[in-house]
C-alpha cells in the first residue's frame, strides 16, 4: 500500500510540476507582453513628443507671419497715404503752374 501512495504522490508531484512549469511559462509570456507593449508606447509618446514640438514649432512660424503681413499692410498703408499726399502735392504744383503758364501768357500778348 506504501509503494501504491507513493506512486499516487509521485504522479500528483509530476501533475503539479507540470503545472507550475506552464504557469511560469504563461507568466513569462505575460511579461515579455507588458514589455513589449511598455516599449511600444514609449515610441508612441515619444512620437507625440516629436509632433508636438513640431506643431508648437509651426504656431510660432504662422504668429511671425502674421505679424509680418500685419507690419507689411501697415507699411503699404503708409505707402498710399504718402502717396496721396504727393499726388495732392502735384495737383497744386500742377495748377500753380498753368496759373504761371497763364499769367506769362498774359504778359507777352500785352507787349
Amino acid at each position: 500500500m506504501l509503494s501504491h501512495n507513493r506512486g499516487v504522490q509521485d504522479m500528483i508531484s509530476s501533475g503539479i510540476e507540470v503545472k507550475v512549469n506552464r504557469l511560469e511559462s504563461i507568466v513569462e509570456q505575460i511579461g515579455e507582453a507588458v514589455l513589449s507593449t511598455t516599449e511600444t508606447i514609449e515610441r508612441l509618446a515619444d512620437r507625440l513628443e516629436n509632433l508636438s514640438c513640431q506643431v508648437e514649432a509651426q504656431g510660432k512660424q504662422l504668429q511671425q507671419q502674421g505679424y509680418q503681413i500685419f507690419a507689411l499692410c501697415d507699411a503699404v498703408q503708409s505707402l498710399a497715404e504718402s502717396q496721396d499726399d504727393s499726388l495732392q502735392k502735384l495737383t497744386q504744383l500742377t495748377q500753380t503752374l498753368d496759373k504761371l503758364t497763364s499769367l506769362i501768357q498774359g504778359v507777352e500778348e500785352e507787349e
